[in-house]
C-alpha cells in the first residue's frame, strides 16, 4: 500500500516512467532506496558510538579485495558507456532518451549497474567506521553518498540513457583511479609510492565543471531531454564543487600552510639555538674575567 501510495505521487510530480525498467531489481518502487539510504544514515550515527570502546579493525585483505571489484565494475561501467555512446552515435550537446535504437538498451544496463554501485559504496563508509578513522566521516562524504542513491533511482526511472550517460561517464572514470589508489593503499609497503591523491580531487572537480557545461549544452541548445533533469543535475553539480572545493582547501592547502610554519619554526628555533649558546658562551668569558680580577 505504501509503494503504491508513493508511487502514484511519483507519476503525478513527474509523469510517466520510462518502460523499458519495468520490473527491474530495486526500481519498481522507491522504498527499498529509501530503506538503504536510512539504515546508512543511521550507522553512520550510531557507529562510531558503536566503535567507541573498541579496538579498531584492521580490514586490510578485504579492503584490497573491495577496491580492486569496485575498480573493476567501475572500468567496465566505463568501457560499456564510451561504446554505447559511439554505437548510438550520441549527439554531446543534448541527447534524448528514445533515438539511439539498441545503443539505448545498452546504456540503459550500463547505468543501472552504476546506480546499483551506489549502493555498494556505501561501505567506504563502514570501513571508516569499524576502522576507526571517523575523521574521514565528512559531510561531504555522507552527503554525496545518500544523495547519490536516491538520485540515481530517479534517473533509472524516467531518464536511464541519453543526456544522462555524461556525469556517469567521467565519474565512472575517476572511480577506476580513485578505487584503484585506495585499494594499493590498503598495502603498506604500497603507500610510499602513491602520490597521485590530490589529483584524484582535481579529477573530480574537473569532472564536475565538465558536467555542468555538457548539461548547460542541453539548456541553450534543448532536444527531447526534460528540461527539469538538467536544471538539477547543474544545482547538484554546484553543490558537489562547493563541498569538494572546501574539502580541498582543507586538506590540500592548509596542511602546505601548516609545514610551511613548521619549517619556518624550526629555523627559528634552530638560529635561537645558535643565539643561545652564543650568549651563554660570553657570559662564561666574562664570569672568567671576572674571577681572574
Amino acid at each position: 500500500l505504501l509503494d503504491k501510495t508513493i508511487n502514484s505521487y511519483f507519476d503525478v510530480w513527474l509523469g510517466p516512467r520510462d518502460p523499458r525498467v519495468k520490473g527491474w531489481l530495486l526500481l519498481e518502487n522507491y522504498t527499498p532506496t529509501f530503506i538503504f539510504s536510512v539504515l546508512y544514515l543511521l550507522i553512520v550515527w550510531l557507529g562510531p558510538k558503536y566503535m567507541r570502546n573498541k579496538q579498531p579493525f584492521s580490514c586490510r585483505g578485504i579492503l584490497v579485495v573491495y577496491n580492486l571489484g569496485l575498480t573493476l565494475l567501475s572500468l567496465y561501467m566505463f568501457h560499456e558507456l564510451v561504446t554505447g555512446v559511439w554505437e548510438g552515435g550520441y549527439n554531446f550537446f543534448c541527447q534524448d532518451t528514445h533515438s539511439g535504437g539498441e545503443a539505448d538498451m545498452k546504456i540503459i544496463r550500463v547505468l543501472w549497474w552504476y546506480y546499483f554501485s551506489k549502493l555498494i559504496e556505501f561501505m567506504d563508509t563502514f570501513f571508516f567506521i569499524l576502522r576507526k578513522n571517523n575523521h574521514q566521516i565528512t559531510v561531504l562524504h555522507v552527503y554525496h553518498h545518500a544523495t547519490m542513491l536516491n538520485i540515481w533511482w530517479f534517473v533509472m526511472n524516467w531518464v536511464p540513457c541519453g543526456h544522462s550517460y555524461f556525469g556517469a561517464t567521467l565519474n565512472s572514470f575517476i572511480h577506476v583511479l580513485m578505487y584503484s589508489y585506495y585499494g594499493l593503499s590498503a598495502v603498506p609497503a604500497m603507500r610510499p609510492y602513491l602520490w597521485w591523491k590530490k589529483y584524484i580531487t582535481q579529477g573530480q572537480l574537473t569532472q564536475f565543471v565538465l558536467t555542468i557545461f555538457q548539461t548547460s549544452c542541453g539548456v541553450v541548445w534543448p532536444c527531447a531531454f526534460p528540461q527539469g533533469w538538467l536544471y538539477f543535475q547543474i544545482f547538484y553539480m554546484i553543490s558537489l564543487i562547493i563541498l569538494f572545493t572546501n574539502f580541498y582547501i582543507q586538506t590540500y592547502n592548509k596542511k602546505a600552510s601548516s609545514r610551511r610554519k613548521e619549517y619556518q619554526n624550526g629555523s627559528t628555533a634552530t638560529v635561537n639555538g645558535y643565539t643561545n649558546s652564543f650568549s651563554s658562551l660570553e657570559n662564561n668569558v666574562k664570569q672568567r674575567k671576572q674571577r681572574k680580577d
